[in-house]
């Protein structure tokens, strides 16, 4: 992506501020992009990847749009408080907050990290986000068809804990509906079958070669990082369906609950 789109109009964020976890590459990162794109100032959360994050930060700045880089772990409660001091502090507030951030396939982690990112840190980030939430703001929860519909459509072994997990998220987030409401907050899940060329995507066909291409054969098209990014953008602004669930690409092979 390196041409300004016309996804969202030019300048109809302008004045607003879009937190977006996660949003040092990937869909997080075109994700943040569309938003500076329309208008919005943008924070980018990163858990590590220090010079990515700012080499983002500065691009967006040419658009002309306030960006604040943050690195936070977001499975540490005092490490996300922190992130949300800066966001008042920079900004006042909130009007748009993308939970993109998630994992759980990387190797090395405990047993349950899978768990404290894709359900606890969730949480945490929502209700630590809550007192700089703007009246009228938006949360975005981003997540896979594959958790989405765990309950009734089984996923690959090796992607099951966490999808489970996820959807756990999911779960605990829609809990949270009608206290938003009461804030003047609305909520949205954005869920997408596999996406090709994330890291989701590398790790399932390295763990279960021509994983990946099935599912493309079996969906007759899977979304590329920027084309979701696109989705979870028009997630922020467009109106909340009944069901508070934006799903993206075919969803025929999956069981309804």
């Amino acid at each position: 992506m390196t041409e300004t789109s016309t996804l969202l109009p030019a300048g109809s964020l302008a004045g607003k501020t879009a937190l977006v976890t996660g949003s040092s590459r990937g869909i997080g990162a075109d994700t943040a992009r569309y938003l500076a794109e329309a208008g919005a100032n943008v924070v980018i959360n990163y858990r590590n990847k220090a010079p990515r994050a700012e080499k983002l930060a500065g691009q967006l700045r040419g658009l002309g749009v306030e960006v604040l880089a943050v690195g936070a772990d977001l499975t540490d409660a005092d490490s996300v408080q922190a992130m949300f001091d800066s966001v008042r502090e920079t900004f006042g507030g909130l009007d748009i907050l993308v939970l993109n951030a998630s994992g759980g396939m990387e190797s090395g982690m405990a047993e349950d990290y899978a768990l404290q990112l894709n359900r606890d840190a969730q949480v945490r980030v929502l209700e630590t986000a809550l007192p700089v939430l703007n009246d009228g703001a938006r949360v975005v929860f981003v997540t896979s068809h594959q958790a989405h519909f765990i309950r009734t459509t089984p996923t690959m072994p090796e992607y099951e804990p966490v999808a489970l997990s996820k959807r756990a998220g999911e779960d605990a987030l829609r809990e949270r509906i009608p206290a938003l409401a009461e804030k003047g907050v609305s909520f949205v899940v954005v869920s997408g079958d596999m996406i090709e060329g994330t890291i989701t995507a590398t790790l399932l066909e390295r763990a279960n070669p021509g994983a990946i291409s099935a599912r493309r054969e079996s969906a007759g098209k899977l979304y590329n990082v920027s084309e979701f990014a696109a989705e979870v953008a028009l997630a922020t602004v467009e109106p909340v369906p009944a069901d508070n669930t934006r799903l993206v690409g075919d969803t025929d092979s999956f069981a309804g609950e």
